[in-house]
Parts: C-alpha cells; structure tokens; sequence
C-alpha cells in the first residue's frame, strides 16, 4: 500500500491498485462483448489515466482527514499526464479522438467547475515532487509526462460540445464504459458476469413440462421469439400464452433488462424468474432493480432464510448494472432521456443490451414518451429491444416510426380459447347487483377511484359478513398493503377453494396474478378494462354464461372520469363495448383496442397531446442541462409525499424513536469492513420498519391538510398528516387547513 498516493480511504486502496482494478475490468469486459461499439483503444487510455491527478496534495490531505479549499476536481488534473503530442504523431489519435479521451477523463465524475487555468497551473506544479515519485507498472517510461498547463485545444472548462452526432456517440460510449469501469473496481466487483444459463435453465423448464405432459413443446410466441432474436419485435399476445418465457427465449444468453411499469409487477417477475426458471445462484444472475432495492433484498433474504448471499456486494451488482438478467421499472434506467449529468453509462450498457419491455399499455402519457425516446436512443447505439404486450393502442406504432425506429412487423398471437362473457350495464356500479351473484364464490370489484371503491366496501360490510369483504387501494399503510396483497393472491390462486368479495382500484389492473370467477368493474378505458378482465378466469376457459360485469356509469358517469381518465377516451371506450353482449374473444379484444387507439382517432384528446408535448419537451433539453436529482423530479413527475398518519405515530412512536436513533448512527472511517456491512444493513432495517408505517399521498392533497414534521435523519423528515387511519379502509377524515376543501375525490 503506497498511502502517499491513495484513490479512496474507505477501505484504503491507493492509485495504482484501483487503476489495476479498473483495467482488469476492462479485460473482462472486452473479452465477454468484443462487439461493443467502442474504441477499446481510447477506452483503455482513459482507464490508465483517469485518476492520475488524485495524486495532488489537497486531494491526499482530505483523504487523510485533512479539509482543504480551493481543490480542483482530480479528472481535470489527470489530463496534464496524458502526452497528447506522442498520442498523435507516434499512436495516430486524430484530434478527435484526443478531445474524446480528455473530455471522458475530466467528467468522469459530476465536479463543480468552479476554477480557472491559472488554479489549475499553480495545482499542476504542486504535483511535480510527487510525479516524480510516483511508481506505476503500466506507464511505460514514455508515458511519464506532466504538462505545465490543460491543452485547451482538447479541453475547455464546461465545454462537452461536440461537432456532429458520431462524436457524440464516441464520447458517451468511452465515458459511459469508463465509469462502470471505475465504479465496479471501486466496489470489488465484475463489471459484467457472462450469461451462460438462463437458456439452459429454459431448457430444464421445458424438461419439467414435458414431465407432466410428453407433448410439451415451445408454442408458435416462443418460436418467433427464438427466431427473431436479432432483431427489434414487437408482439401481442394473450394471457396464458407464456410472455415471459417468450421474451426469455428473445433474450437467449445476451445481457438483459425486462422492464415493467409497476413495483410489484417487477416482483412478480423475478420471483417467478428466480424461484421457477434460473433458481440457482441469482445473486450473480438476475437482479431486482427499482428505488427500494436494497430494502427488497433484505426482505428476500430473511424470507427466504438464506444468509450466504453478501447483500452489499448482490446490491452493488444490481445498482451498477453488473448482472446478466435485471428485472426494473422503467425509470431505473429509461432516465437517460434527459441526458442529466452522469446519463452515460446507461446509455453505454444499453448499446450491447437486449430490453424487454412488459405491459407498455400500461404506461401514462409522460413514460410512454419516454419509452418511445429511449427504444430510439437504443435503436441508435446499436441494443435491441422486444415489446410484449396483450394488447397494443396502434399509437405506439406510429409513434415509433415517427421517430425512424426500425422493427418487425407487429405479430399478434391468439387462439380460439373464450374465457370471458361480458353483460354491459349503462349505470353506476353497485351493491345490489353485487350481492346478487355472491353464491360461495370468488368476486372481484374494481373502481377506479379510492372513494369509490371504499363506499363500495362499507355498503357490502353492512350486508354481508364483514369477514368476506376485503379493501385494497393505495392509500394504506404499506405494512398493511403488503399484507392485503398477499391475501388477495392467496384468494385469487385458482388451487383456493374458499370464497370472499375484494374491492380494489386500478392497483390490481397488471400487477397481481389473481384469478376470480366474477369481476365487477367501473369502465376507465378499453386497454384497462380489459386488463382488469385478466384477474378474472386468467387462465382458464369460459363455463358459465356470464363472468365479467361493466358499468359505465349512467347519466353521472363513472368514478375518475374526467380527472386522471381522459373523458374522450372513455366516451370511445363506452361507444366500443356498447353492443357487445356475451363471449368476447381474444383477437376481438385485440382488434377493438387497435381500432380505438389510432392516432387520427386520439390526435384531438389531451392524452395523446400530453405524449407529444412530452416527446418534444425531453428533446428540447440541452444535454447537461440537469442535474440527477432534478432529472428524477422531472421523470417521475409525480406529486406525491410519503407521510405517515397521525394516529399511527402515535401508536407507533416508541418504536419509532427506537429506530431513528439506528438511522442516525455514524460510519466511523476506522470501522472494519463487517461492521461497516453490519451497520448498512441495521440502517436499511430500520429504514424499513418506519417506512412500513407509511403512504404515500398527492402533494396537493398534503400541503392543504394540517400536518408536522418528524425528522428521521440529517436530511429527511416526514409529515405526520393530520387524519384516521384503520387498517381495514385505510386512510379517512383528512384534517384540512381550510375546512371547506375536500379532496376526496383525488385521492385514488
């Protein structure tokens, strides 16, 4: 260990040993994807010397505990070790290439560039004793250089302007990859881990089908989808028909990323994918990738009993994209789009990816237009990606080609198998109907707002055992949504032969695998009408005359409508379905939604202009215009604030003070490795257990009630909302500032 020259002081490593690191890295990388479009070249000079100029005194002084002002960033000051005259006249690099190499080196951490050339000359000749001392296997006497000042013709302060888009591309591609580089030598883990059995573990799948059936084989979905594994598709195919294991199938042994709109649909997915298809290893197999991830993590591993997996280095692995198969939403990696400061390595590790995208009918307006700007982006650096879907607005096609990206032409998969007969009734959804098809059997009832839904249950509570009726919406705690999640799945398993009535919103549309034997819904559109018909008869055929009934509101209309449900499109929806009576195929199902959505048919609604004014918004970004933090406000663009209600506090408050005081223990510089570990894992525990004492609420909804502060660490609290809360119909009685709003209505 050379500590006069140190690259980070948790745990100590110095600069040549992190730098081997890194370029290990590289030799895994470029032996596991040679293809990758990148200058391997450039790439490796970058890892050389990108952290060359932590060799400065201020930077070694602040390691050591030692605050110094005036500290320019060390990216900037490796570049005075880079001979740019031997890299051109003696290496061949182009003035291009040279510019590419310094911009990768110099941002390849988000500084302040708050300095001028003279700080950067004074820093520069500071670092002349300890050049001189410095001792590094791979630089080659030739390499052993030190400019007296940054070559401004390859580097200016704050300038990443290029001269076309190919530049552009070369940049990101060498300062992407630079950055996982050094990001998986910095937390002692392989860049890339190779797939070389998630087909095999396909493979073993289809030998425990054909155990229960000989004549088990791949259906005509899963063929395409091997067929055309080189290529973008774009498929609809009905429930049952094996999606997952088709897209699967597209992946085969290329890295991965199956992305889904909702939390705990991604769940699902890997649940199914770890437990029924990859099982063993997953920690260095298949990733689970959303906000809560190391949360997600500890509750597996405690579920599961299972102590050998190193949570921190499995995190570490799924944060920085390291791992074959990542299962995510959305924004986890789709927030390239506003190319923030930082968006590089996304954009870099998509370039050789495959990307599944799940249920795209389920995405709102804004991640709709930004899914349609990333498939272009990743088109572009040369990914590839396959849109499964059960069914598909036409928009999104023409979407697409407006955008230049090349795929397949759309194939829609279906067979002759009925599992649904509707009856439409033009009026509100309601009790008596309800209560009159309640015979020992499994009912679900969907509103499409919370107000709805719990005036729904109360009534039923009135009439029925109050056992039998259950709530699920998003305005529960999340320890009790979690709870109510699982019952209704235990219920909606078709092997469960009890019976009961669940009430729930739109939650339950895409994201559970339920089976009930009748539905009652609200309408809200076609495309969620009939992903809430999939919780009824979802794998099963029709035999009974009648299994899923709509309302459609009447003369007052149904709950929504007009709110987040776009008025127009639901008009179409009712007008679509109006004449149907009876048994409804799959490919009807398909074709009305293809019918519907069209864009001469939606040119005029606020949804359809909702996607283009975001397409157009994103592009209209300059590139580094943002910082990470505002990229996630702008990309979520949700008004939503985690509280906690007030009676639960006070339930809860003992317990809670017990876990805010772990919250604020701190990481002491001389603490072993283990208990470093220890104490994150503590930490993320009680995180844990006070955030289950949470919901998450509308930002107007928040600001207009009465509420204080409960502050959780140095920079978080959380508004202890003035309200009642039970855990059977969740939050109720808002307490509000000005007694005559009422928000109710919103609160969905």
């Amino acid at each position: 260990m050379n500590e006069n020259y140190l690259a980070k002081s948790i745990p100590l490593e110095d600069i040549q040993s992190h730098t081997d690191n890194v370029l290990e890295n590289y030799e895994k990388l470029k032996k596991l994807y040679p293809n990758i479009n990148v200058n391997w070249k450039i790439l490796y000079k970058s890892c050389l010397f990108h952290d060359l100029g932590k060799m400065n005194v201020k930077f070694q002084k602040r390691l050591k505990g030692k605050k110094c002002s005036g500290e320019i960033p060390h990216g900037v000051l490796s570049l005075a070790f880079i001979n740019y005259s031997k890299l051109r006249k003696i290496e061949g690099y182009d003035n291009k290439d040279i510019k590419t190499l310094f911009h990768s080196i110099a941002y390849h951490h988000d500084r302040e560039f708050d300095f001028e050339i003279e700080d950067i000359e004074e820093e520069i000749k500071n670092m002349e004793e300890q050049f001189q001392n410095f001792h590094y296997d791979k630089l080659g006497e030739e390499d052993k250089f030190l400019a007296d000042t940054i070559e401004d013709s390859y580097f200016v302060k704050n300038d990443r302007i290029y001269e076309n888009e190919e530049s552009f591309q070369k940049y990101i591609m060498i300062k992407g990859l630079l950055n996982r580089l050094d990001y998986a030598a910095s937390a002692y883990i392989d860049v890339e881990s190779k797939n070389n059995f998630l087909q095999a573990s396909l493979n073993n799948l289809m030998k425990e089908w054909q155990n229960d059936n000989k004549e088990a084989k791949w259906n005509k979905l899963q063929k395409y989808m091997i067929d055309n594994r080189n290529k973008n598709v774009i498929v609809i195919a009905q429930t049952g028909m094996g999606k997952t294991e088709a897209g699967l199938l597209w992946l085969g042994e290329s890295k991965g990323f199956f992305t889904l709109p909702l939390k705990s649909a991604i769940n699902s997915i890997y649940n199914r994918i770890s437990k029924k298809i990859v099982k063993e290893n997953i920690d260095d197999r298949v990733g689970l990738l959303d906000s809560d991830t190391y949360s997600k993590y500890i509750e597996i591993q405690e579920k599961n009993k299972n102590e050998e997996i190193d949570l921190e280095d499995y995190y570490n692995k799924t944060k920085q994209l390291s791992l074959p198969l990542t299962v995510c939403t959305l924004d986890q990696i789709f927030d390239f789009v506003y190319r923030y400061r930082g968006f590089e390595p996304k954009l870099a590790t998509l370039s050789y990816s495959k990307v599944i995208i799940d249920e795209v009918q389920m995405y709102s307006a804004d991640l709709l237009a930004y899914l349609i700007i990333g498939l272009y982006y990743i088109s572009k650096f040369g990914g590839k990606f396959a849109i499964l879907t059960a069914t598909l607005p036409n928009i999104v096609i023409d979407l697409l080609n407006n955008e230049g990206i090349k795929f397949e032409e759309t194939k829609v998969f279906t067979n002759n198998r009925i599992r649904h007969s509707i009856i439409v009734l033009d009026k509100e959804i309601n009790t008596d109907d309800i209560i009159k098809k309640y015979k020992n059997n499994k009912i679900l009832v969907i509103c499409n707002t919370v107000k709805a839904a719990r005036k729904i249950y109360n009534e039923l509570v009135g009439k029925i055992n109050d056992k039998e009726v259950n709530l699920l919406h998003s305005n529960f705690i999340k320890k009790d949504r979690a709870e109510k999640e699982d019952k209704i799945i235990e219920m909606g398993d078709k092997k469960n032969k009890s019976h009961g009535i669940w009430v729930a919103t739109q939650i339950v549309e895409a994201s559970l695998d339920i089976d009930f034997d009748l539905l009652f819904t609200e309408l809200s559109d076609l495309n969620g009408l009939f992903q809430r018909m999939g919780r009824c008869y979802r794998d099963r055929d029709l035999d009974v005359d009648y299994n899923c009934f709509i309302f459609t509101g009447g003369q007052k209309g149904c709950s929504g409508v007009g709110k987040f449900i776009d008025e127009e499109i639901f008009g179409f929806s009712k007008k679509a379905i109006k004449d149907i009576y009876g048994e409804i195929s799959e490919e009807t199902k398909v074709k009305l939604v293809a019918n519907l959505y069209t864009t001469d048919k939606l040119s005029k609604t606020q949804y359809y202009k909702d996607i283009i004014g975001n397409i157009d918004y994103v592009k209209s970004i300059q590139t580094y215009e943002l910082d990470k933090n505002e990229m996630q406000k702008r990309f979520r663009n949700i008004d939503s604030v985690t509280i906690i209600p007030k009676n639960i506090y006070e339930e809860n408050k003992l317990f809670i003070d017990d876990y805010i005081s772990i919250l604020n223990k701190t990481f002491d510089k001389s603490m072993p490795d283990n208990k470093r570990k220890e104490l994150k894992k503590e930490k993320a525990k009680a995180r844990n257990s006070i955030m289950n004492f949470t919901v998450g609420m509308y930002g107007h909804i928040v600001r207009n009630c009465q509420k204080k502060m409960l502050k959780i660490s140095k920079y978080e609290e959380i508004p202890i909302l003035g309200c009642d809360y039970n855990s059977k119909t969740g939050i109720e009685n808002l307490v509000y500032n000005n007694k005559n709003e009422d928000y109710s209505d919103r609160s969905f």
